[in-house]
């Protein structure tokens, strides 16, 4: 293989393309975006017990993000919680 053909191999013509979707407004992945940012502040307070269970299962598991595994079993719970007991309007 010569250098021109090694240059043709890689031109830009041959790059893959991003495939967006042409129907879908830009302003409405923006909002999605924005939606999922997290704002809200909330602090737990665990005890000696509670904190080494959590060792224990990150470490066996080999969980590093230790918020994502509390709002997953938070959210989990709570959602639900929901399905078996929907909100009532009367």
């Amino acid at each position: 293989m010569s250098f021109g053909e090694s240059l043709c191999m890689y031109s830009p013509a041959m790059r893959r393309k991003k495939n967006i979707p042409a129907g879908i407004d830009p302003e409405y992945f923006r909002k999605q975006k924005a939606a999922l940012v997290r704002r809200h502040r909330q602090v737990i307070y665990l005890n000696d017990n509670e904190i080494s269970a959590i060792e224990q299962y990150c470490g066996k598991f080999g969980v590093h993000a230790r918020s994502a595994l509390y709002r997953q079993a938070i959210m989990e719970k709570i959602l639900s919680g929901l399905r078996d007991n929907p909100p009532t309007l009367f």
